[in-house]
């Protein structure tokens, strides 16, 4: 048997949510089987700078952090519901990975 393992992840966490209810509701409709949206660690990614630009002065910094959110979301293989997940409006700064997994 074979599904689809879509794999989601971006910096804001309320358009991947709502992409994750999308495609909850595409499920819902045709009725596949569906697993998920199985939340991953969030990668945090810090940097810390000299706020000074020259070096001279006090030695303050500035601290920076990016978070990168993971959703994985596992459908049934189904022609009609795939095609559905295709048109699903993806907003900027989300990366979305489908790929076909054998179980």
């Amino acid at each position: 048997m074979q599904k689809a393992r879509i794999k989601l992840a971006s910096i804001d966490i309320d358009k991947l949510n709502q992409t994750c209810s999308y495609i909850k509701d595409i499920a819902e409709k045709t009725g596949v089987d569906m697993r998920g949206p199985i939340p991953l660690p969030t990668k945090n990614m810090r940097l810390a700078t000299r706020r000074s630009p020259c070096g001279s002065g006090s030695a303050t910094w500035e601290r920076f952090e990016m978070r990168v959110h993971k959703r994985l979301i596992d459908l049934g293989l189904d022609e009609r519901a795939l095609r559905l997940v295709m048109k699903v409006p993806i907003p900027e700064g989300l990366n979305i990975e489908i790929e076909m997994i054998d179980v």
